[in-house]
């Protein structure tokens, strides 16, 4: 909006806030019927363009029904993060970059607002003595919010919008996150029942990973997926239980944890139970769920490399248990066959960096057979250059055979699946 009609906004939202309590229950369309009034009187006196006034009467809907300034970011589709840095200062990625918008609330208590707005509508609770809440918008898109006096500035929210557009293994390979050649092998390997972590920095597309291999998961099979705040959005399966975990209230009490929703799970005849990530102890049960008879499950987690995650893992069960180091590496050993690491490259480009076998403990550390690495060869107008080079073969063929894949089938170039 131009300044000009910046100004007018903020005095008719004035104006429409005089005229009802929005605590009450009121409807869309009466809303919608002040604004159109005060917008038709204001233009009475000073003219306004029919573009003018179709932007302010959206512009006050969404302040009043909708999400404010951040109802036109949200429905950007070039931008994947919002960053409001307190009441009047909103910075966005888009196509990779960062930058700062014009966009800017009319108070931080209009910014309050919004995010009691969100907050309620996935029923959590952030305030003074619970400042920092993770939340959903409706579209699934993860809300991280930090109130003062956590944030010194005023409160802090990022939202990770998640794509409209839904990605698929065969829209990967023709990005050039990865190739059809491992795309098959991966898809052989879920078929099979392997259980698969996948890895990766913040932002490098693990969520969406973890979407696109569900997509291979038999029709017929029963799945959980258990989460911290719910995110996946898989729709292949029929018979799909989502958990979510639950923060516990003021009084510091009725908290549902990940390690307990997995301890439930383990009781509704799960073939395969998938965990959305892995930040604590809960890693130690997600790891037991897979040794329980439940092959196929799919987690994923933080960490730098496909090495650094199976450290990450050690220390979050450590936090939690007191067990000899060499007994946890035994367990994610036992649990774990596959590694998937994700990365994001310096030019934004989000790409498959290696897929692991794991393959015990060996000398006391957990060895790691990797089976295909990125090789970067070049650099081209901005855009790095590579490929996943095959650099093993799978060792640990028992799953694959005992799902009816023949011996002289295991070649990856000779899968009969198709992508």
């Amino acid at each position: 909006m131009t300044n000009k009609l910046e100004i007018v906004k903020r005095s008719l939202q004035k104006e429409l806030m005089e005229q009802f309590d929005l605590n009450q229950n009121i409807g869309d369309d009466e809303i919608e019927e002040r604004i159109e009034q005060v917008v038709l009187n204001y233009s009475q006196h000073t003219y306004l363009s029919i573009t003018e006034k179709q932007m302010l009467k959206q512009e006050l809907f969404n302040t009043f029904r909708r999400l404010d300034v951040l109802s036109g970011l949200l429905e950007d589709e070039e931008i994947s993060e919002i960053m409001i840095n307190g009441c009047d200062h909103i910075f966005v990625e888009k196509k990779g970059e960062l930058k700062r918008v014009k966009e800017v609330f009319s108070g931080e208590e209009r910014l309050r607002n919004v995010i009691q707005q969100i907050v309620s509508s996935c029923n959590r609770i952030v305030n003074e003595t619970v400042p920092i809440v993770d939340a959903r918008l409706e579209d699934g898109s993860r809300v991280n919010i930090v109130l003062p006096p956590v944030a010194l500035n005023g409160a802090v929210m990022t939202i990770r919008k998640f794509p409209k557009e839904i990605f698929t293994m065969e829209s990967l390979v023709a990005m050039g996150s990865i190739t059809k050649e491992v795309a098959i092998f991966l898809q052989t390997l879920v078929q099979a029942r392997y259980n698969i972590f996948i890895s990766g920095g913040t932002g490098s597309g693990k969520t969406t990973f973890l979407n696109i291999l569900s997509n291979y998961i038999p029709k017929d099979e029963r799945i959980i997926t258990i989460e911290d705040s719910a995110e996946l959005q898989i729709t292949a399966i029929p018979n799909l239980v989502r958990l979510e975990t639950r923060n516990a209230n003021v009084e510091g009490e009725n908290a549902i944890t990940m390690s307990q929703l997995i301890k439930s799970a383990l009781r509704m005849r799960p073939d395969r139970i998938i965990v959305g990530e892995v930040r604590d102890a809960a890693a130690m049960d997600m790891a037991n769920s897979m040794l329980t008879g439940h092959d196929g499950s799919i987690s994923t987690g933080h960490g730098n490399s496909a090495k650094e995650m199976m450290l990450r893992l050690e220390t979050m069960i450590l936090m939690g248990y007191d067990m000899p180091v060499l007994a946890i590496r035994q367990q994610i050993a036992a649990a774990i066959d596959i590694v998937i690491h994700l990365g994001r490259l310096r030019d934004n480009s989000r790409k498959v960096l290696e897929v692991c076998e794991v393959l015990g403990v060996e000398d006391g550390e957990i060895r790691l057979h990797p089976i295909y690495q990125f090789k970067e060869y070049s650099e081209k107008a901005g855009k790095v250059m590579g490929r996943l080079k095959k650099t093993g073969e799978l060792v640990q063929k028992r799953k694959l055979l005992q799902r009816g894949f023949k011996e002289e089938e295991l070649c990856e170039k000779e899968y009969k699946t198709k992508l």
